[in-house]
């Protein structure tokens, strides 16, 4: 459910302290907060101090002692990013594209192949960026998608077009000169759809979805149950740099997950950040989405307040409220992720304390291994050289931001804990 900004009011401007990072990571100035409520009869919640700055470096043994309850701080938000922590991105993409196929064939677009897409985009982007590099490091992996399909099409309706006429005239295609040629592909451009474009695409981003589910990793749904039971009052979101979204994922990850923040709902951050990472004299930073993240999460909690109180009045509460003082700084957040630069350097920027999931390649997770140049990148991965060797430097500078580190899903709970007890 989004919730508009516009609607709320805001009161503050709150600067987050320097947790000892690299200049990667340097976070804004000012973070958005949530109004304390007029009335003195409803408790009510705001983010200024929410998160503390101790970075916690441990490892989690299946032995950990869980300490009881009054002894440990509590967890108010937990963030997980998606692909390659939840599930196999490598996996969700070969089944998306197999969909892109069959869409294609639908529509009457015969002969592609499933790394059609892929390479389409790449040439895509690495032309753009020829006339407008800053143009072409800000595209979405979504207009990244959608141009490659228009490509894929244009080509085929073209390829039809000089058949066509090679047929009528009795000589080989490649004969053809640039006069046939040139209006050949300027008709090819004016038949493709945008409609069935956007179908096309829609095909892909649901196979994205349905095959994510799939495919989840071993022990993610019984690790939520369990989180939701020891920790009832936890908000949990995604953050996510595609269109990936887990309350699509009906069957699996929906019933667990509160809401989702997507860098692609975030324009403005998302294009600067690409821009300063193509840029060696710029350093990028991403503390825009995780602290749109964060307010997210302060609007959800504001109102879960007012849902208590209301139920304290009605006899009925089954969560404790929050109360004030003007603001609480026992509430922890923890972000878990695979990747050491996006995932763990840019939280740790907001104040969340971090899990880094590094799984048994067996299982089909690539982040350990798309920042290796000394090997060749996955075919679905769109990443710059340039985009690469400053992910590799920016991974370097996140590593000693780690708390916990996990190699399988089945110790998640166990990790959450070990943080709200070392956070005291």
């Amino acid at each position: 459910m989004k919730i508009r900004l516009c609607l709320l009011q805001l009161i503050a401007i709150s600067s987050l302290t320097d947790v000892g990072t690299t200049n990667a990571f340097v976070s804004r100035t000012s973070t958005r907060q949530i109004a304390k409520g007029s009335s003195t009869t409803s408790p009510s919640c705001i983010t200024s101090t929410l998160y503390s700055e101790k970075t916690v470096e441990t490892n989690v043994s299946e032995n950990s002692v869980v300490p009881s309850k009054s002894k440990v701080k509590k967890v108010g938000l937990l963030t997980f990013d998606l692909d390659d922590t939840l599930y196999p991105i490598a996996a969700i993409v070969e089944a998306a594209n197999a969909a892109f196929v069959t869409a294609m064939e639908r529509y009457g677009f015969m002969g592609v192949s499933a790394f059609d897409i892929v390479s389409s985009g790449r040439v895509v982007r690495e032309e753009l960026a020829q006339t407008d590099p800053e143009a072409a490091a800000g595209l979405t992996h979504t207009e990244i998608r959608e141009m490659a399909i228009r490509r894929e099409m244009e080509r085929i309706i073209y390829d039809r077009k000089l058949k066509e006429c090679a047929d009528d005239w009795a000589t080989p295609v490649a004969s053809l000169s640039d006069i046939v040629r040139k209006p050949a592909a300027k008709w090819a451009k004016a038949e493709v759809s945008d409609a069935v474009v956007q179908q096309v695409l829609t095909a892909w981003e649901m196979e994205r979805h349905h095959s994510a589910e799939r495919h989840i990793f071993p022990s993610v749904i019984d690790s939520l149950k369990k989180i939701k039971e020891e920790h009832p009052d936890v908000i949990i979101g995604a953050v996510t740099d595609g269109k990936a979204n887990p309350l699509l994922m009906t069957f699996t990850l929906a019933p667990y997950f509160d809401f989702c923040m997507s860098w692609e709902d975030e324009q403005g951050g998302r294009q600067q950040f690409f821009r300063d990472l193509n840029d060696v004299e710029t350093t990028p930073e991403l503390t825009w989405i995780y602290d749109a993240a964060r307010h997210k999460y302060a609007v959800l909690k504001e109102a879960q307040c007012a849902i208590s109180a209301a139920k304290i009045e009605d006899g009925k509460a089954n969560i404790e409220p929050l109360v004030w003082p003007d603001n609480y700084d026992d509430l922890v957040w923890i972000h878990v992720g695979d990747d050491l630069a996006f995932d763990v350097g840019g939280s740790v920027a907001c104040g969340a304390k971090t899990i880094l999931v590094e799984l048994p390649k067996s299982l089909g997770q690539t982040a350990p291994y798309r920042f290796d140049t000394t090997i060749q990148q996955p075919d679905w991965s769109t990443t710059s050289p340039i985009e690469l060797e400053a992910r590799i430097s920016m991974n370097k500078a996140a590593r000693d931001l780690v708390s916990v580190e996990i190699n399988t899903l089945e110790r998640l709970p166990i990790a959450i804990n070990q943080i709200l007890q070392d956070d005291l």
